[in-house]
């Protein structure tokens, strides 16, 4: 059976009862609602425990076109091009619960990520981390696994991620043959990477 919100997060609210900080992954490939399901799965706690759970976005640690480039700006969004050392510190410093923590968010219009976007607060317990290689199974990224409590994979099916996609870069200006290109070209190929790359999850959510 398909958990609901409500049961994963009863879920992971008893199994956060008297613990400090309580880390939760939430992985999937573009296009599979991490963003969305995050939020919602915030709101979910905050409800019935207000102001204990925060969101960290993993798209934050982006690295900058500036710092890319011109020969790895058409890659952007592909493993590398992440701060994943800067995730994981700050991963380390939220374990540790001892003072409040400034992460950074993407703006995902400006194409940037902002510094200090985003602040996770001593009472805010309860942080989901959202991002498509948070159980990525490569050096570097497999280093982040210890500092994680629960894991999560959305499991969304490839022809459903490719709409999304494909939505998503018309919205953002694309024309039409741009945003099957970029969908099919870029973001198919990190979903595949998602989808056999990464570490069996705690638990699969579709």
């Amino acid at each position: 059976m398909t958990p609901d919100i409500d049961h994963i997060s009863r879920q992971i609210i008893d199994a956060a009862t008297g613990i400090p900080r309580y880390i939760v992954a939430l992985a999937g490939p573009p296009g599979a609602g991490k963003s969305y399901r995050s939020e919602q799965l915030c709101a979910a706690i905050n409800q019935q425990l207000p102001g204990q759970a925060g969101v960290v976005p993993m798209d934050g640690y982006h690295f900058d076109n500036a710092v890319l480039g011109e020969a790895q700006l058409p890659l952007k969004g592909a493993p590398h091009t992440f701060d994943v050392d800067g995730l994981r510190v700050d991963l380390e410093r939220l374990r540790r619960a001892d003072q409040a923590v400034a992460v950074p968010v993407f703006d995902r219009p400006l194409d940037l990520a902002r510094a200090g976007g985003r602040l996770i607060r001593l009472e805010q317990r309860i942080v989901i981390v959202e991002g498509n290689y948070l159980l990525l199974d490569r050096p570097i990224w497999r280093d982040l696994q210890p500092l994680f409590d629960w894991t999560l994979m959305l499991d969304v099916d490839d022809d459903v991620l490719a709409q999304r996609l494909v939505a998503r870069w018309l919205a953002m200006g694309q024309d039409h043959a741009g945003a099957i290109e970029r969908t099919h070209q870029k973001d198919m190929l990190n979903a595949q990477l998602v989808k056999t790359g990464s570490f069996s999850p705690d638990q699969y959510w579709r």
